[in-house]
């Protein structure tokens, strides 16, 4: 129907980003709001179901009808059965999300990962819709990926597919959150970026953005630490492309806002040390921090589709 909507929501470790979308991707409506993280894992599910019923009430208030919700959130989740099973951002452990949702709006509902939901909507409506073969990665404080073969994102057996960040670029290196050392995570994350050079210089506060910024200003340690990270990332590109063999490779999150001062030395570094493979294109996403959103709004459309 023409007036059908759907509610997503994409919770983050700070904000939620929030929407009425249509069926064919229009968004209607969209607003943002702090996740409350800081009172623990309960308050967060509470501010969930109150926003996502505000999100229903004022679409039934202007003439639309709510079909489903779409819910995405970092972490572990088990996407067959709703379940947020772990995420160290929000404190969710074995949360039900999608039995919750269900009893508090009466829709259907689907509970994703967030990456796996960007990825999603940058292979479906954003800059990798030409190709059958996605591989979506997003550079943050972490990195994580969606593999989205023909649109859909596998989420692999235990629901921990994608963690390209945790490939072992430089064996005893620099420490890992996940207790390994020397992951791409550790080396070259928008975090690892800056830390490093902070580490260097003994400057404090400096971000990734800053390095970018000063490597194309000819700062000879921004630049040291910047190739240094494009070079770590090209490694675990190819390691990614050998598993993944993708037809083009979109890169989203904090460290693609450098644009082609990322990309065109990364492309340089990846074609390389490509034997064998196929070199894939490499893009800038193009959904940019909305990518999420979208793809819960997907997830929601295709489990209605699956339930109907």
């Amino acid at each position: 129907m023409s007036n059908d909507v759907v509610v997503a929501l994409d919770v983050g470790g700070t904000g939620m980003k929030c929407a009425l979308v249509k069926p064919d991707g229009t968004v209607v409506h969209a607003e943002r709001h702090p996740t409350l993280a800081q009172r623990g894992p309960e308050a967060v599910t509470a501010n969930i179901l109150d926003i996502a019923t505000g999100l229903a009430g004022r679409a039934r208030a202007e003439g639309l009808e709510p079909v489903a919700v779409g819910l995405v959130v970092p972490g572990v989740i088990d996407e067959e059965n709703g379940v947020a099973v772990w995420s160290s951002n929000v404190g969710f452990r074995d949360v039900p999300m999608r039995a919750l949702m269900q009893e508090r709006l009466g829709l259907p509902t689907a509970v994703g990962h967030d990456v796996r939901a960007g990825g999603l909507a940058e292979a479906r409506l954003g800059a990798g819709r030409s190709e059958r073969h996605v591989l979506f990665i997003a550079i943050g404080t972490g990195i994580a990926a969606a593999h989205v073969v023909d649109g859909k994102a596998e989420a692999g057996a235990h629901g921990a597919a994608g963690e390209v960040g945790h490939i072992v670029v430089r064996p005893g290196g620099p420490a890992c959150p996940c207790g390994g050392r020397g992951c791409l995570e550790a080396v070259a994350s928008a975090s690892a970026v800056g830390r490093r050079y902070v580490e260097l210089s003994g400057e404090a506060g400096v971000t990734a953005y800053d390095v970018a910024t000063r490597a194309a200003a000819g700062e000879e340690l921004a630049n040291r630490v910047w190739t240094e990270a494009v070079e770590a990332f090209a490694d675990g590109l190819l390691t990614a492309q050998a598993l993944y063999d993708a037809g083009i490779i979109v890169l989203g999150g904090g460290l693609a806002e450098a644009g082609e001062a990322l990309l065109t030395p990364l492309r340089a570094a990846l074609q390389a040390r490509i034997t064998f493979h196929r070199m894939p294109q490499i893009v800038r996403a193009a959904l940019g921090d909305t990518a999420g959103c979208l793809g819960a709004a997907l997830l929601a459309l295709d489990h209605l589709e699956v339930t109907q």
